[in-house]
């Protein structure tokens, strides 16, 4: 990696737990490589000089932030709205991250009831229980509503709560499959929620530090950029190159170079992946020779 010669590391919050690994690989695409010898060790290593990564709970990363412990850090939109409420702090948001631990949807924090609950609307929790981890966030969903109901904390095992311990819940899911499950039916949906790196508002003020930031928040999105994308080239008659055209989809236009045999081209795009096995037959068809598909780490628009 380039050193930007920082005076000392930026102090990054790694969120420990459900987006532990998926926010590793997106950092490997993105070009920082970890070293993690010891899966309980909390200060992983990576091979920039200008970082010092840490894992803690994605809870607890923006907080941290606020109070000046961490420099910078990756958490979600829901737990930043959640700790911000109860410090009244500030942070700088550099960038959203669109991904998640299973799927490249964003996470949901749905209010739920079991299937037979005559709860219909969140106008029929006035005066209900509900259990949540994101107290605050649930409390501002029923102010804004106009609705008055005791909110408790909830530890973990949120879906066994009703209907015995409270009347509903507000739980986090990415596909509604665990909601499902437990055979709860959702009522609303309070938040979705990305990932997002932020940082210190006193460190996003210093250049040197803004420089580093601002190129680690483009190399991460141009690794979400390049997600279920591939490139493609190959080899055609220049007569084939109308035909080949209107096969090819590309950022905005395929790249078109000649070739030392008269009469040949070359052209190369970016396309889905999932595009992939319907077109390399059509190209082939169409008299596309040399036809070749490789994986992409980073796109940059």
């Amino acid at each position: 990696m380039l050193n930007t010669k920082l005076e000392k590391p930026l102090k990054l919050g790694l969120p420990k737990g459900s987006l532990e690994e998926s926010t590793f690989a997106l950092f490997g695409k993105a070009g920082f490589n970890f070293n993690r010898s010891n899966s309980r060790s909390y200060k992983p290593y990576v091979d920039d000089v200008d970082l010092d990564p840490r894992l803690i709970r994605p809870q607890e990363i923006c907080r941290y932030i606020t109070q000046g412990f961490l420099d910078c850090g990756i958490t979600g939109k829901d737990w930043i709205a959640e700790n911000l409420s109860e410090s009244q702090g500030a942070v700088h948001v550099i960038c959203d991250l669109n991904y998640s631990k299973a799927t490249s949807m964003p996470a949901r924090w749905v209010l739920a009831v079991p299937e037979d609950s005559p709860i219909k609307t969140v106008q029929d929790l006035q005066g209900k229980r509900i259990a949540t981890e994101p107290v605050q966030l649930v409390k501002a969903y029923l102010k804004k509503h106009g609705v008055e109901a005791e909110v408790e904390f909830s530890w973990g095992a949120t879906e066994v709560k009703v209907p015995e311990l409270v009347d509903a819940i507000v739980d986090i899911t990415e596909t509604g499959s665990s909601i499902r499950a437990n055979k709860l039916r959702i009522v609303d949906t309070i938040m979705e929620s990305y990932p997002q790196f932020i940082a210190n508002l006193k460190v996003w003020e210093s250049p040197a530090a803004r420089r580093k930031l601002e190129s680690i928040a483009l190399l991460l999105q141009a690794a979400l950029n390049a997600r279920n994308k591939v490139g493609l080239k190959m080899n055609l008659p220049k007569a084939k190159l109308e035909e080949i055209l209107k096969l090819v989809p590309a950022l905005r236009n395929p790249t078109v170079s000649p070739l030392t045999q008269e009469g040949w081209i070359a052209i190369e795009t970016i396309v889905d992946e999932s595009v992939v096995r319907e077109m390399i037959p059509a190209l082939k068809e169409q008299g596309a020779e040399g036809i070749i598909e490789y994986p992409l780490n980073k796109v940059v628009y």
